[in-house]
């Protein structure tokens, strides 16, 4: 992929054509490769090792990276698009990828020295390893300020303790680290939060076993454990004590590519229902002709539009340079929203059928609310938009 994607003057009604060409690539890819293992993985609780390398030979997960680390050469939106064609079929392998990339490998890339970039940078920006971002805590979720895992120097070394909890790609064969916020001491009366890298096979480090999810069954999540885990000063990412800043920019940035997930979600909603409802008849006709059916599916259809415009203009303003914040802020909370309701209202038009769990509707029912929850939730939205318009 071209470095001028990164330079392109992006009209969000008119996609330049590398774009719509890596769309085309990637739904291919999750019709022919993610689509036919995903109930399986799904009903397993199995991670899909043989999808994500597939993944990282696609270059997916260096998609938004530049090629002197290992990249593409792409930007924001090429990663959006390639998210929104995974979760139309499999929310599961999405979140994979966006982790990986937006909360794994970016810290390192926006905040990393050149030793910290040589030393992760191939191996995440290739798929073949992954990496996770310990933020979230036991008593610190929205409130993230609130963390209590501390970082105490002692002869060369940082030793951690405390707990994580909620963590994407902590605990598969290929993870390689997680990046961890911790207390490194205070200042002006205030906490110093700092973030440090923490390879998974650090002693004292126990990636704790995996969390029973209602869904993201195929995604790797679990509690983290740092008992006097000891790592280099080194390993110290970016400057001291500019962690938690440091980290609330990478959630911004992933709230576009959250939305840009939860759009696909509410696409595959539509998708499958405009299939089903052609195919299902009732009373001698196929239920498509019902206006209850077709009006319901149409209001499906204007808030998946709704939702990929917001990302998109988001992601769009990302590339040019321009505060993009706010736009995150409402793509996040409107195509979150969308993936829920479309969920829902695609599970009561296959009837008895979207209650099975084979029927990709019966996955994004359950996939779908963690959406609204995760990289924070629709209240904490409302909250950052309100605080744009001087509230």
């Amino acid at each position: 992929m071209s470095n001028t994607l990164t330079k392109a003057d992006i009209n969000i009604t008119d996609l330049p054509e590398e774009y719509r060409e890596l769309q085309a690539v990637v739904r291919e890819f999750a019709n022919e490769v993610v689509d036919p293992v995903s109930a399986k993985h799904d009903r397993e609780h199995s991670f899909p090792y043989e999808v994500v390398a597939q993944m990282g030979e696609l270059g997916l997960f260096g998609l938004p990276f530049p090629e002197e680390v290992g990249g593409m050469g792409g930007d924001y939106l090429s990663f959006g698009i390639a998210l929104e064609e995974l979760a139309r079929v499999d929310q599961s392998v999405a979140i994979t990828l966006e982790a990986g990339v937006g909360l794994g490998a970016m810290p390192i890339f926006h905040f990393g020295n050149d030793e910290q970039k040589a030393t992760w940078l191939p191996d995440l920006t290739a798929g073949t390893r992954l990496a996770g971002f310990g933020l979230t805590e036991p008593g610190a979720g929205s409130d993230a300020g609130a963390t209590r895992t501390s970082a105490i120097e002692d002869g060369g070394d940082w030793v951690l303790n405390g707990s994580k909890q909620f963590i994407t790609n902590s605990g598969t064969d290929i993870t390689s680290l997680v990046t961890v916020t911790a207390v490194t001491g205070e200042k002006d009366g205030r906490k110093e939060i700092s973030a440090i890298i923490v390879p998974n096979d650090t002693p004292g480090f126990t990636v704790e076993p995996a969390y029973d999810k209602v869904g993201w069954n195929a995604s790797d999540t679990h509690p983290l454990t740092l008992s006097d885990a000891r790592v280099p000063q080194g390993n110290l990412l970016g400057e001291q004590g500019r962690g938690f800043a440091n980290f609330l920019s990478i959630l911004a940035e992933g709230r576009v590519a959250i939305a840009a997930l939860a759009t696909g979600a509410a696409q595959g909603c539509v998708d499958e229902s405009v299939r089903y409802a052609k195919e299902r008849t009732s009373m001698g006709r196929a239920i498509s002709e019902y206006q209850a059916i077709s009006f319901k599916i149409a209001r499906m259809e204007a808030r998946v539009h709704t939702s990929r415009l917001a990302w998109q203009a988001a992601a769009a303003k990302m590339v040019k340079g321009l505060d993009y914040r706010k736009d995150a802020y409402i793509a996040k909370l409107i195509s979150s929203e969308a993936a829920m309701d479309n969920a829902r209202d695609a599970t009561q038009i296959h009837g008895g059928y979207g209650y099975m769990n084979e029927y990709r509707v019966a996955r994004h029912y359950r996939d779908s609310k963690i959406l609204e929850i995760g990289e924070g939730t629709s209240e904490v939205q409302l909250m950052l938009i309100a605080r744009e318009l001087g509230l």
